[in-house]
């Protein structure tokens, strides 16, 4: 009966339109009530949830990647992509998903990634002759890269969630490839959908401009392998190199790229303040959340119920991508990742499973999530920036969920894409 308790209150909130750090406590403090439990027991796994030191990365990751956002990366990154990629068909488009590419490297987030991006991106490609609904699902789609690459804020969540036993490294290099394939996907995608629609593409640049680009946009890129080969290669901790990535990102601002003013030093100080406090209370509510998951042995039951389905690997795979594609339509990113990590990392530790390469899967699944109603928070973004309503986007951004579909079920059932990159580290 407890169980019913905390997800029908869950549930219920949910549908009601109560924001969803509010669902996961009221559900929790609801649920240790009936069970006759102290209702300190919620708050102390508030508490512990966010006093992890390894989540003292997000922050700074959160920081400096609005640093960089307020300081001029944005726009050098996307001139760069476009004297690449510019003068393909739907040239606009391709550069969209190059410059979310690159930019996710830096801010490691897919709400930043699509108003970053997407603020530069969706007025120029209307200007141009591209519609609305095509400039905001190139962005939306595209913005989720962000979360498969290094300095993916929801790698390290995963890591806390199963237990700080899984390399944070290893997540980072795990990622990168189907990062890669992602991107690699949606470029074709826009292009396909740009010559059924007859969109143009831009004159190639020349040598001696694109080498100017590349080298304008070289300090921004630099963020990216400080990040990545710091963490990859033991030099200092994903906590670490946040610090030393926002440090990086107020002397490229002021004193390379010579952007940021107080003004915009005080924005986005603030906006990194509320959205860690958002994330935060997020975290913290949905990790008493899967406390009391664990204390009613939620895990267990999943592994006994999947057993009667199947004990076939590759048929608890595709169950699991399923389950966790429709909880990504009503489940933000944050709370969906600390509550399906203790219930089926088990699970895949049953059938024989890498947690490395689930953690991948996960995060790519709750990512396409970030693109479907109702919860769709980056759909969202996207829309409010291209000033279109979500059933306008909705009409036309199948092309742009299928492919990022294909790539979750190559990246499932082949293992070497997540797993290839981070044995050679070993």
């Amino acid at each position: 009966m407890e169980i019913w308790v905390l997800f029908g209150v869950f549930t219920a909130l949910l549908l009601i339109g109560t924001p969803v750090a509010f669902c996961l406590g009221i559900a929790s403090l609801a649920t240790v009530l009936y069970m006759g439990l102290p209702p300190v027991v919620v708050f102390q796994q508030l508490n512990s949830g966010m006093n992890a030191f390894a989540m003292m990365a997000i922050p700074f990751f959160i920081y400096a990647g609005d640093l960089m956002m307020r300081g001029g990366i944005a726009d050098r990154l996307i001139r760069l992509a476009a004297g690449f990629v510019g003068h393909l068909r739907g040239g606009l488009g391709q550069v969209n998903v190059v410059a979310s590419t690159l930019f996710g490297g830096i801010s490691g987030s897919a709400i930043a990634d699509a108003s970053a991006i997407g603020g530069i991106m969706i007025p120029q490609m209307e200007k141009r002759g591209y519609a609305k609904d095509y400039a905001v699902n190139v962005t939306v789609n595209a913005a989720i890269i962000a979360l498969m690459i290094p300095p993916s804020h929801n790698m390290i969540i995963y890591s806390i969630a199963a237990g700080g036993t899984i390399s944070v490294a290893d997540l980072f290099t795990a990622g990168v490839l189907p990062g890669l394939l992602l991107a690699a996907a949606l470029m074709i995608t826009a292009y396909v959908v740009a010559v059924r629609r007859g969109y143009p593409a831009d004159p190639f640049p020349g040598l001696r401009l694109l080498a100017y680009f590349f080298v304008s946009a070289v300090p921004g890129i630099l963020l990216i392998f400080i990040i990545f080969g710091g963490v990859r290669s033991g030099v200092f901790t994903a906590t670490e190199s946040s610090c030393i990535a926002v440090v990086y990102a107020l002397l490229v601002t002021l004193f390379v790229y010579r952007e940021m003013n107080w003004d915009g030093f005080v924005e986005a100080t603030l906006g990194a303040v509320r959205t860690t406090a958002m994330v935060l209370l997020v975290i913290g509510t949905a990790t008493a959340f899967g406390w009391l998951m664990a204390f009613l042995q939620v895990p267990q039951a999943t592994i006994e119920l999947m057993r009667t389905v199947s004990d076939n690997p590759i048929i608890v795979l595709l169950l699991i991508n399923v389950i966790l594609l429709v909880l990504g339509t009503f489940m933000d990113m944050a709370p969906m990742i600390i509550i399906c990590t203790p219930i089926f990392l088990p699970v895949i530790k049953a059938f024989g499973i890498d947690p490395v390469h689930f953690g991948v899967i996960l995060i790519l699944n709750a990512g396409i999530g970030l693109n479907t109603p109702p919860v769709g928070s980056v759909l969202f973004v996207g829309c409010a920036v291209g000033k279109i309503s979500i059933g306008e986007a909705m009409k036309t951004i199948w092309p742009f969920l299928g492919a990022s579909v294909l790539v979750l079920l190559l990246v499932t059932y082949i293992p070497g894409l997540s797993l290839w990159l981070p044995s050679l580290f070993r």
